[in-house]
C-alpha cells in the first residue's frame, strides 16, 4: 500500500491569510498546508479521502490520473470543495466514480452540490459520480473499508481503515466500539490541531494518550494549523509520532 499525503493543513490552510506569525512566514516547506487529504493506491486501486479546497492542485503536483473512489470523512467546507475536479477523471473512464460516506454526509453533499444531480443540458461541465450510503464495512474492487464512527464535537463522522492503515481527522473523542476497529495498526493517520485542548478538534496530549492506548507501530498527525512548527514539534515526538507533510508518501 502507498500512501501519499495530498494536504496536511486545517480549514485555513498555513499560512494563514494576514498572518505574519512564525510558521506562517516559515521558508521550511513542511510548513505549507493545503486542506487535509490523501490519496491511497492498494491493489491497483486508487482511493482518495476527501476532497480538499487545492485538489485540483494536489492532483498534479502528486500527478494523479486516476481515481477509483472517494471515501468522504464528513461535508465541511475544507474536506469537499474540491468535488468538481473529479470531473475530469469520470470524463476520462466514462465511468460513475462512486463516493462513500455516512447518511448525513452524502445527504449533504446532494443538496450542496445539487447542480451535479439535477438535469441540465448536455455537457462536461460536471462530474459523473455515485453518492453510496455506507454504515459498516463495505468492499472496492475486493479491497475491503471499514469506516470508524468518530465524533467531531456533536457531528457524527467517519474515519476509514483499509488493511492496517487508519485515517482519522477532525475527531474529538472515539467511542468504545471505533476504538476496538483500530487494534493492530502498522499505520494510524490522526488529526491534531495544536497544543490546547479543543471542543471539535484532537489536540496534541489528548493524540498522544491515544497512540498510548492504541500502539501502532507509526503515527502520522494531520489537519494541522499554524499553531504547530514542524520541526518544533517533531523535536518533542516520541520516535513512533511525526507530524506528516504535503507531499509525503510512505508504503505499508
Amino acid at each position: 500500500m502507498k500512501v501519499t499525503f495530498l494536504g496536511t493543513g486545517t480549514s485555513h490552510g498555513v499560512p494563514v491569510i494576514g498572518c505574519d506569525c512564525e510558521v506562517c512566514q516559515s521558508k521550511d516547506p513542511r510548513n505549507h498546508r493545503t486542506r487535509s487529504s490523501i490519496l491511497i493506491e492498494v491493489s491497483n486501486l486508487h482511493l482518495l479521502i476527501d476532497t480538499a479546497t487545492e485538489f485540483r492542485l494536489q492532483a498534479l503536483r502528486a500527478g494523479i490520473t486516476k481515481i477509483d473512489a472517494v471515501l468522504y470523512t464528513h461535508c465541511h467546507a475544507d474536506h469537499v470543495f474540491g468535488f468538481d475536479d473529479l470531473r475530469i477523471f469520470s470524463q476520462r473512464t466514462g465511468q460513475a466514480v462512486p463516493f462513500y460516506g455516512n447518511y448525513d454526509t452524502i445527504a449533504e453533499m446532494l443538496q450542496v452540490f445539487s447542480y451535479v444531480f439535477r438535469r441540465t443540458q448536455v455537457g462536461g461541465g460536471k462530474p459523473l459520480v455515485e453518492p453510496i450510503i455506507v454504515d459498516g464495512t463495505f468492499h472496492v474492487g475486493g479491497v475491503t473499508i471499514t469506516p470508524i464512527p468518530v465524533y467531531h464535537g456533536n457531528l457524527p463522522i467517519y474515519g476509514y481503515r483499509i488493511g492496517d492503515l487508519a485515517y482519522i481527522t477532525d475527531c474529538s473523542r472515539l467511542p468504545q466500539s471505533s476504538l476496538r476497529l483500530l487494534t493492530g495498526l502498522k499505520v494510524l493517520i490522526l488529526g491534531v490541531i495544536r497544543y490546547e485542548p479543543h471542543p471539535s478538534h484532537m489536540h496534541v496530549d489528548a493524540a498522544l494518550e491515544l497512540v498510548a492506548r492504541l500502539k501502532p507501530e507509526q503515527t502520522y498527525f494531520t489537519h494541522i494549523t499554524h499553531l504547530l512548527d514542524h520541526e518544533e514539534v517533531n523535536s518533542k515526538m516520541p520516535q513512533s509520532v511525526s507530524l506528516a507533510y504535503d507531499g509525503l508518501i510512505i508504503t505499508i
